[in-house]
């Protein structure tokens, strides 16, 4: 496949864009900023704003799968719904999976995970509430987007290849936690992009 990762210097792209290379995956890796070298024969690299639908609509010509797994900035978590409605304008007629948030998650408690403080502790809150805003824009939207909701803990880690697939109702382990690797996250990103699931928003975890 050719797949364009936006957001390709982030936590969650970077892995993306590793993951999908190792499976013999042509990546087209978009750096907001000056991008680094990147010597991978199969990854090509570009400089792009997702928000300049225009010159995006070029970079996606071509692409069997967008991926976007842009954060916003500290304090710029307003931007999150004009953002992902602009890649998803760019993209028009390309499947794309956006990495989003467990805030709008379905809390096995009852109500929202960006609700309950066992998920989201008051400091997450911002970033959780932009998440649901994210997802509602998706929903808005008339493109052909699958949305990925991590569990509450997303963070660098061990790609193990294993992980449990859910809906829209945040995964807890048996200790009551809800975590994933980004390493093993990529490798969901990657499994749904190569054989797409049944469901728009689905959540993955240990």
């Amino acid at each position: 496949m050719k797949i364009a990762v936006v957001g390709a210097s982030g936590m969650a792209g970077s892995r993306i864009v590793a993951e999908a290379v190792s499976r013999g995956h042509h990546v087209t890796a978009v750096f907001r900023r000056t991008p680094p070298a990147v010597p991978h024969p199969d990854v090509e690299v570009v400089r792009g704003d997702v928000t300049d639908t225009g010159p995006m609509s070029a970079v996606f010509g071509g692409v069997d799968a967008v991926v976007g797994a842009t954060r916003p900035a500290p304090g710029a978590e307003d931007t999150v719904a004009a953002t992902v409605t602009a890649l998803l304008d760019a993209a028009a007629g390309t499947r794309v999976l956006v990495v989003g948030g467990a805030g709008p998650l379905r809390s096995p408690s009852g109500g929202l995970v960006i609700d309950d403080p066992a998920f989201v502790p008051p400091a997450w809150r911002t970033i959780a509430s932009a998440s649901t805003s994210q997802l509602r824009a998706c929903e808005a939207h008339a493109g052909d987007w699958v949305y990925l909701s991590p569990p509450a803990i997303l963070e660098p880690g061990v790609r193990t290849g294993g992980y449990r697939r859910g809906t829209t109702t945040i995964l807890t382990a048996d200790d009551g936690s809800s975590r994933i690797s980004a390493e093993d996250l990529a490798v969901a990103v990657v499994d749904e992009l190569e054989n797409p699931g049944q469901d728009r928003h689905f959540t993955v975890g240990y």
